[in-house]
């Protein structure tokens, strides 16, 4: 690699490689395009027209990428979550935390989720599956857009001497500074997964299937249901298991006197891989108890069994 290699392809290709790099990273996948960004901003500071070409670039992959899952998550609900929280190498407790922000904040979500880590990704299919309106979504998810792709364009044109200070650094390590650049995404990916796996271990339990729920109902073992929803999935779903009691996840270890040791305990949500409901059995588990389970597929398993019990002669 030449002295002014890396200066030169950034130059001639920024606009191209920002657009792939925001819609990659939009789509969940670990490619961070902040960095691209600040760069882009940085090399052309001194050219307007190459700022505007940039951001308008990064604007248009965060449009499309948005809109694309928004329909998705209206389309197929939940559902899709759990394929985007393991693209994304986040944890799947992204989505409640993603629930848990539009309830306290609303639109707010869709405006800052970009600067949140986890919550970007997933907020865009989760105001699909929440009815968000397709015109405010639009609007919310557009200034968030805005406000994102300038702090970072922003940031590197306004510092542009020290970016390009250290974009020169890389260029005169030359084959070294793309095994650094290398080491460094990898060790991003690295981290990602390792924190993804630390947190699965976390939450590794027992499962129960609907059909077990199910027969300990019908043969009146009074099994303890707990549903940990957040309020507005509840009244969105419109549905829950007969007899479940509604709880917050935050709750589970401040009301014990609800847990009785001496009856089954399941936890169910909508969270992939049933995050939520295995994380409050845990705290149970952890403080002794030996009859808790979290309820495996959570509703979505439960509706779909109920589906084909109505349907079926």
């Amino acid at each position: 690699m030449s002295t002014d290699a890396l200066s030169t392809l950034l130059e001639d290709h920024a606009v191209a490689l920002v657009f792939w790099n925001v819609l990659l990273e939009q789509i969940g996948l670990p490619i961070p395009a902040v960095p691209t960004m600040i760069v882009a901003g940085a090399l052309g500071a001194q050219a307007p027209r190459s700022l505007v070409a940039v951001c308008a670039a990064a604007l248009v992959a965060c449009v499309l990428t948005d809109a694309a899952l928004y329909l998705v998550g209206r389309r197929y609900g939940h559902r899709v979550l759990r394929l985007l929280c393991s693209i994304s190498l986040s944890p799947d407790s992204c989505v409640r935390q993603t629930s848990l922000h539009f309830e306290r904040w609303g639109g707010l979500t869709l405006v800052l989720g970009k600067f949140l880590p986890g919550i970007g990704t997933v907020a865009p299919p989760l105001a699909g599956v929440m009815r968000v309106g397709m015109a405010r979504y639009l609007v919310q998810s557009g200034i968030g857009s805005v406000l994102w792709i300038g702090v970072a364009v922003g940031g590197g044109a306004l510092f542009h001497e020290q970016v390009n200070g250290i974009v020169a650094r890389l260029e005169s390590l030359g084959a070294t500074a793309v095994a650094i650049l290398v080491a460094l995404l990898a060790a991003f990916i690295a981290f990602k997964w390792w924190e993804r796996q630390r947190f699965y271990k976390t939450i590794r339990t027992a499962r129960i299937t609907v059909d077990e729920l199910r027969g300990l109902i019908e043969r009146k073992q009074d099994p303890l249901i707990v549903d940990l929803r957040v309020a507005s999935d509840r009244a969105r779903d419109g549905g829950s298991i007969p007899g479940a009691r509604a709880m917050e996840l935050s709750d589970v270890d401040r009301e014990l006197s609800q847990f009785p040791k001496d009856r089954e305990i399941v936890f169910f949500c909508n969270c992939p891989n049933e995050a939520s409901a295995a994380s409050a059995a845990k705290v149970l588990i952890d403080l002794g108890y030996t009859r808790v389970r979290p309820l495996l597929g959570g509703i979505d398993a439960w509706n779909d069994a109920e589906a084909r019990r109505t349907s079926s002669p």
